[in-house]
């Protein structure tokens, strides 16, 4: 018989298949989900509810209210009172400023009929040669001070010979007619030297120009102070002043002088005034000089110019002024042989070492619209000052007449 063995009986346990493993996963997972529930739930902030201010007794209440009061009503006065105060400033200011300009429309109307005045007064006052006698007063004012200031002894700047160009034609008053060179003479008046000169005249006014009918291939220029269009060069004299020249004419049975647009010249000279009667060999004779210049015109252009002749010191020296009351006359009067144009001057500046009578130009003898055969260079004056084709010098102790002046323009034209 089998013996049978006696064994602990053990609690059978059930098999973990697939899903048993699933049932314990799942009890995982919700575990896991659980715990990071909490710890979510744990870093999310915990609203805090506000302590609440202890409420203030109802006086205490009452008493801080008046004073935010007070403070807010004196906030209003004191804006009150700057806006008061700025409001009076700017009263102050319109009141003024009206006052002002009430005054300065009164003002403006004051000065505005004083000048309207002074102007009528010039405009109607006595005129002086084209100007009214303010203007005229003014120039010879400037020509004071200039003499003053320079004593008519400053030296024109000088270039050299390579800068100089040929002078352009400018004006050619006096010069219209083609004078013939050999029929030319200087006449010179008020000179020391008297009967016993070889070139002594009784009536230097008698001696007769000739001139030619045959026209210049030389270019004539215009004058450039107005319009060429204008055809200036065509300009005669009033008709009054030409029909005293024609009854003169008559009378004298001299040519017409003075045709040009300013009518004859009152320094001209009368009939049977003695004198001499240069040639141009008389002037060549004269130490000869040269410069290099500029040539300034009124007009606003200017030109370096050589230039060669006699200085005007060396024929005042040669032939110097006669006295007048013991001292030596104050004045140079030119013009050209027909007297259509006419210059004056001070003694003192034809004495000036840059004054020349000018034969050359350019390395050659003058041309007829340049003035030939002798014309006058004075570099520190304007150009209209320095006269083409000189055929009369004399000193006077009388202002002398001059063309440009009797139009208007200034009579000392120093630079």
């Amino acid at each position: 018989m089998s013996e049978q063995v006696n064994r602990p009986i053990e609690d059978p346990k059930p098999e973990r298949g697939a899903e048993g493993a699933r049932s314990q996963n799942v009890a995982e997972g919700a575990a896991e989900s659980a715990s990071a529930a909490d710890e979510t739930q744990s870093e999310q902030p915990v609203a805090v509810e506000p302590q609440r201010r202890p409420e203030l007794p109802a006086e205490e209440m009452e008493g801080q209210r008046s004073e935010a009061e007070d403070a807010e009503a004196e906030d209003a006065e004191a804006e009150g009172q700057r806006a008061a105060a700025q409001k009076a400033a700017d009263e102050a200011v319109f009141a003024e400023s009206r006052r002002h300009t009430r005054r300065a429309f009164v003002a403006a109307a004051a000065g505005a009929a004083a000048g309207y005045g002074f102007y009528r007064w010039i405009a109607n006052g006595p005129g002086d040669e084209m100007q009214p006698q303010p203007f005229r007063r003014a120039f010879e004012a400037n020509a004071a001070i200039a003499r003053g200031i320079t004593g008519d002894r400053a030296l024109a700047p000088t270039y050299a010979l390579k800068e100089a160009r040929d002078l352009r034609v400018n004006g050619v008053y006096g010069l219209k007619r083609k004078l013939r060179p050999e029929s030319w003479r200087l006449q010179v008046v008020g000179t020391t030297l008297g009967t016993a000169h070889p070139r002594y005249a009784a009536d230097v006014t008698a001696w007769e120009y000739r001139y030619s009918e045959a026209g210049s291939d030389e270019d004539q220029g215009h004058d450039t102070k107005v319009d060429p269009n204008a055809k200036t060069a065509e300009k005669m004299a009033p008709a009054a002043m030409m029909d005293e020249a024609k009854t003169q004419e008559e009378r004298t049975g001299r040519m017409p002088r003075g045709r040009e647009e300013a009518g004859e010249s009152r320094s001209t000279l009368m009939p049977g005034t003695p004198g001499l009667l240069l040639t141009l060999d008389d002037v060549l004779g004269l130490p000869r000089r040269e410069l290099v210049t500029q040539f300034k015109c009124i007009e606003g252009w200017s030109q370096i110019v050589h230039w060669a002749g006699a200085g005007m010191a060396d024929f005042i020296e040669a032939y110097p002024p006669q006295l007048i009351d013991g001292k030596e006359p104050r004045y140079v009067y030119m013009e050209t042989p027909d007297g259509d144009y006419y210059t004056g001057y001070d003694l003192a500046v034809c004495r000036h070492p840059q004054t020349l009578l000018v034969t050359e130009m350019m390395g050659a003898p003058l041309m007829q619209f340049h003035g030939a055969p002798l014309r006058l260079h004075m570099p520190i004056k304007y150009g209209y000052k320095q006269i083409k084709r000189i055929g009369l010098i004399a000193y006077t102790n009388e202002k002398p007449d001059d063309y440009w002046t009797k139009l208007g323009y200034d009579w000392y034209a120093g630079l």
